[in-house]
């Protein structure tokens, strides 16, 4: 089954008239009190019902709290009883059966005429749902009556509301006359309000067929209608179910006020889709679909967004996003993504349709993979879509078309491991054997185009104690390639094997200590790493998936300065480095953590990104640190300092503070002096939070049903100090009203140095029952480290939207 699809419009207020509860609860709890089944030949009369009820009502022991779950039990200041007519009890009468109980002033049992009546404050309670009114009437086999002015309260949604009357018309067919549904608490007494509350007319459950039905259905927000519809079905239980989902509004720079109207369709039980129509200011009427299946076997998810005839562009807008999985046969798996938009432009403008981590660089794969025991064989297709601007243009990356391999992990005899990856790449250049062409087509950037088989081993044997390991191992990369067109040399067919030995040395050294008077204990964890890997000439090969790692701690410890397979740096050099921690002695806590590494080459790297040997004796210096010691904060540290410039090169530091629920906040500083992108130094501050302004969240006690509650604000800004610019930033502001939460969240996306696009969304969650607007959540979580929903549990995914 697909999980329920999240929506609560009117799920909730349906309940309202003892929501799937009262149809079973009631009706075996009062047949079976008050007097025997019926039968033509009983041997009971109504005398011995009427002892059976007198004497529970005398025995203590046999109270209605204390009553098994198929324990009927009947108590009252007064029973009396008439033979073969009725039995009545007064006074505090109070019946319970199972988790049911029914407490009324009187109740009355005709046996006749099996009707069953309470009168006088009565209440009925089940798994914590409230039930309250003055009259409550019923034929108990039948279960037919109603229930006069009831109130009824959920402990699910903590939401409840009242009714002019309920009639049940069967165990399977119930009522409710002039409905309301509400979680904003008011004091009865005053005349108020409740800031929102949703009205109807008359409203259908039909337990048979999981529906109902509401009729003149109105949502007020502060008396003022913001919902309505002449009918509205819905579901009486977690199934989904087809209907309109709550629209949605956002505002943009880039395509002013957009409107949606989503509409869920429940085609079957395994497969669902989304239609959701809007109206978008600036460039006319848009569709986006969304369609969800789950297969034997398999599953996955089609997206189709829409924008014809696009008045600003000028075009039709497309984005096309496509995600399945699943098993084929036995144990092979496969799997599937590919993204696509219309234009380079997309991202820009339609933000919201492109959902990838990498906006501009949008993949498209194909994958199946299959296991052997210890070994896995596979295959793939990858072809990408880069959306360029003349501003910041991207390097395309290769396709694969394709790759197939074989990759193992095994451990041999003795304690040794051995890995081993084989793999065929046919690497094409999306853009063509060419790249960079001038305005005259007279000068170009070749790229090469072509075949690689390569072959990477490694042999192990990693050895020691808890205290110590060592692992000395052994790795061989052999590559060869054939090219559609010869390189600069004339030749198109090139061939390398290049071996490398390391040797992995670690220390784990304890002791106990104090450190500001706290007891502790102190680690000290030296670690060697040696690696040798003879010079082997690279710079005439061809490069289709290397590129040089990020210098930091992981990556020092590493034989290759290269990612890929194409390019494997020359090494004779030695790394060492350090790592002290000091660990709380209660709890195991880190309280401090300090580090520091560095590479000494006991010959030049030849093999470098730029070409240019590296011909220091010894590497940038990495110094990290972060502390938990102060309650409610941690900082964090890493900095990388050049001892041949004696200037750091690069750094980052990190602060948070979290008091408490709700109370955080973020700063990290970057500083690089030579940025990746435009080879000058760059600056980054940023700034995340989320923390409360004003009150705290409550009811109102005053008239006019006013919440009075908190006001939180949240966001992420990120500015560039280099170019004295703001980036991509989040700025918004939430209120908790108790019953109500507002948020309005303002986002910004650059898209280059001079521009940005920026966006308005709304949200109103109605405790309880829906939210209504654009959902922010998502947008909080990603951005701001630390963000807590203000209300974990206030809303249920629902089961599925209403219909008209």
């Amino acid at each position: 089954m697909l999980p329920p699809f999240p929506l609560r419009l009117c799920v909730c207020a349906i309940r309202l008239s003892l929501a799937a509860s009262a149809a079973g609860w009631l009706s075996s709890g009062w047949a079976q009190a008050v007097v025997p089944p019926a039968s033509p030949a009983s041997a009971a009369s109504a005398a011995s019902a009427a002892s059976a009820a007198s004497a529970a009502a005398a025995a203590p022991a046999a109270s209605a709290a204390s009553a098994p779950d198929n324990t009927m039990v009947l108590e009252a200041d007064e029973v009396r009883a008439r033979p073969d007519q009725d039995v009545i009890a007064e006074g505090n009468a109070r019946f319970q059966r199972g988790p049911m109980q029914i407490s009324a002033d009187r109740m009355t049992y005709e046996q006749a005429s099996d009707l069953a009546h309470a009168t006088g404050k009565v209440r009925v309670t089940r798994d914590g749902n409230v039930y309250s009114g003055p009259e409550l009437q019923l034929k108990v086999e039948r279960f037919e009556g109603f229930f006069l002015r009831p109130t009824y309260f959920f402990s699910r949604t903590q939401a409840g509301g009242s009714a002019e009357r309920l009639d049940f018309l069967g165990d399977q067919l119930t009522v409710a006359t002039g409905a309301t549904y509400t979680s904003c608490r008011v004091d009865d007494t005053d005349g108020s309000t409740p800031a929102w509350i949703l009205s109807t007319d008359r409203v259908k459950l039909d337990f048979a067929n999981n529906e109902g039905i509401a009729q003149g259905a109105v949502l007020r927000f502060y008396g003022v209608p913001i919902l309505a519809a002449p009918v509205l079905s819905f579901p009486l239980s977690d199934d989904r179910k087809s209907g309109w989902l709550p629209p949605s509004i956002d505002i943009d720079n880039k395509s002013g006020l957009q409107v949606a109207v989503p509409y869920y369709w429940n085609i079957a039980p395994n497969r669902d889709a989304t239609l959701t129509p809007a109206i978008v200011s600036k460039r006319g009427a848009a569709l986006d679909t969304e369609f969800r299946y789950l297969e034997p076997g398999h599953e996955g998810r089609v997206d189709l967004n829409l924008l014809p005839n696009d008045r600003q562009a000028g075009i039709t807008r497309s984005a096309f996003n496509l995600e399945q999985e699943g098993v084929l046969l036995g144990n092979t798996r496969y799997s599937t993504n590919v993204m696509r938009v219309s234009d380079d432009d997309y991202w820009k403008d339609l933000p919201r349709g492109i959902n990838s981590l990498t906006p501009r660089l949008l993949l498209g794969d194909a994958r199946v993979a299959s296991d052997f025991g210890l070994w896995t064989t596979y295959a793939r297709v990858e072809r990408w879509q880069v959306l360029q601007d003349v501003d910041s243009p991207l390097a395309t990356p290769y396709d694969r078309l394709p790759q197939v391999g074989v990759r193992t992990w095994q451990p041999l005899v003795g304690g040794l491991e051995f890995g081993m990856e084989a793999e065929a790449n046919r690497f094409v250049n999306p853009e063509g054997h060419r790249v960079g062409i001038a305005p005259d087509d007279t000068v170009a950037n070749p790229r090469p185009v072509g075949s690689r088989l390569h072959v990477l081993g490694s042999l192990a044997w990693p050895f020691g104690t808890p205290g110590w390991t060592l692992t000395p191992k052994v790795l061989v990369n052999a590559a060869s390639y054939r090219l559609d067109a010869p390189m600069a040399d004339g030749r198109d067919r090139f061939h390398r094997v290049i071996p490398t030995f390391s040797l992995d040395s670690a220390w784990v050294l304890e002791r106990d200590t104090q450190l500001f008077g706290r007891p502790a204990r102190q680690t000290m964890e030296p670690r060697l790493f040696y690696t040798k890997t003879p010079y082997r000439e690279q710079n005439d090969l061809p490069n289709f998936d290397s590129a040089e790692k990020d210098f930091n701690f992981d990556s020092i410890y590493t034989e290759n300065s290269f990612s890929g397979v194409d390019r494997v740096s020359d090494a004779h050099q030695l790394t060492a480095g350090v790592t002290t921690r000091m660990l709380d002695s209660g709890d195991g806590s880190e309280l401090l953590r300090l580090g520091l590494a560095q590479r000494y080459l006991f010959e030049d790297q030849r093999i470098t990104p730029d070409k240019q040997p590296i011909s220091q004796s010894v590497s940038d210096l990495l110094l990290t640190g972060s502390s938990g010691l102060l309650k409610h904060w941690r900082f964090d540290a890493a900095v990388q300092y050049s001892p041949e410039q004696h200037q750091t090169v690069r750094s980052i530091l990190g602060v948070r503070y979290a008091p408490g629920p709700y109370r955080t906040i973020n700063t990290n500083y970057r500083f690089n002096r030579n940025d990746s992108v435009t080879g000058l130094p760059s600056e980054q501050f940023e700034v995340g939070w989320q923390w409360p302004l004003y009150g705290r969240p409550g009811q109102s006690s005053d008239r006019g049903g006013r919440c009075t509650g908190a006001w939180y604000s949240v966001g992420r800004m990120s500015y560039n100090v280099s170019e004295r610019r703001l980036t991509d930033s989040v700025v918004g502001f939430e209120y908790d009203a108790g019953c109500w939460i507002g948020r309005v969240i303002a986002k910004r996306l650059s898209t280059s140095q001079q521009e940005a696009t920026t966006q308005l969304g709304f949200e109103l969650e109605l405790i309880g029952l829906s939210r209504l607007g654009t959902n922010p959540l998502k947008v909080l979580k990603d951005n701001i480290p630390g963000y807590r929903l203000l209300r974990d549990d206030s809303v249920a995914p629902a089961a599925s939207p209403t219909t008209p």
